[in-house]
């Protein structure tokens, strides 16, 4: 007997014919929100929808499947977790996006700072990266994009879903891939298993100021989950300073005075969190 798939479409108050054209289609359950819920609140609002399925498959809507899954299911039924290749419009793998390890205070400092960027190259993007792994091959990985992620309905249920603070992108997937991973689960990397990802089409409609804002709230926010008190005061620290090269490089490239403001409230953001730990809690959402 074949098992059972439903689709599930969640869509966050998109502006285009998403929902006309899911309504038009039979077999699919559509969640229609009024608001932008962020990507974790979709995925818990869509797995809850799904009902009984014993494995739920995340796909974000610039992602689209080239193969079948059974690979996927056959590894999450084993380890609980399981992800496939992402490919691009050439069919090129996203070597470096479909699946990283968790990152570390120094990768996150690197990032800050523009530095894998700008070296590629080092040891820690590098390691960040997987970019000494062979991606052809199947085994173990820590962390895959939440574009293209599988788990069994017991994992979800067992770590409460995705954490709807990481808000309303960035850092989420990594969060629940980082706890079930602490909670004794493995993730299985299945490259037979191959999806067309062409990325960024949501973020890129958000305008670049809130698009630092948002990135620096869910860094500090999975920063202070997952780091000892001080990595995630040195964190803080990094936010802090790397925020003024940033900001100069805003009000270069843009010609314009936009991105002070926004900088001053991540310093400001970053400074308090520095100070008060559990500032990061308090106020993530009210700040962004």
């Amino acid at each position: 007997m074949a098992p059972q798939v439903s689709t599930v479409v969640v869509d966050n108050a998109s502006s285009d014919r998403t929902v006309d054209l899911v309504r038009a289609r039979s077999g699919m359950k559509l969640i229609a929100n009024k608001k932008n819920r962020g990507f974790a609140a979709a995925v818990n609002q869509g797995v809850r929808e799904a009902g009984g399925n014993d494995f739920l498959l995340v796909l974000n809507p610039d992602t689209e499947l080239l193969t079948v899954v059974d690979k996927l299911v056959e590894s999450a039924e084993r380890h609980g977790l399981s992800a496939g290749r992402l490919v691009d419009a050439d069919g090129n793998t996203q070597a470096g996006f479909t699946i990283r390890r968790f990152p570390t205070p120094a990768s996150l400092v690197f990032e800050l700072f523009g530095i894998n960027r700008l070296w590629p190259s080092n040891p820690i993007n590098w390691a960040y990266r997987y970019l000494d792994r062979d991606l052809d091959q199947p085994g173990p990985v820590e962390q895959p994009a939440g574009a293209f992620l599988m788990f069994r309905q017991d994992v979800w249920t067992k770590l409460s879903g995705f954490d709807e603070q990481f808000y309303p992108v960035w850092f989420e997937d990594v969060d629940f891939c980082r706890r079930a991973v602490d909670a004794g689960y493995e993730i299985a990397y299945a490259p037979s298993v191959v999806a067309r990802h062409t990325g960024g089409h949501s973020v890129s409609r958000i305008s670049a100021e809130r698009r630092a804002s948002y990135w620096c709230v869910s860094l500090l926010t999975y920063a202070a989950k997952h780091y000892r008190p001080w990595a995630f005061r040195g964190i803080c620290a990094a936010v802090v300073l790397s925020s003024v090269p940033r900001m100069v490089a805003g009000m270069i490239s843009e010609r314009t005075l936009s991105s002070v403001a926004t900088y001053c409230n991540i310093m400001r953001f970053a400074g308090l969190c520095l100070v008060f730990p559990g500032h990061v809690k308090k106020s993530a959402v009210t700040f962004t």
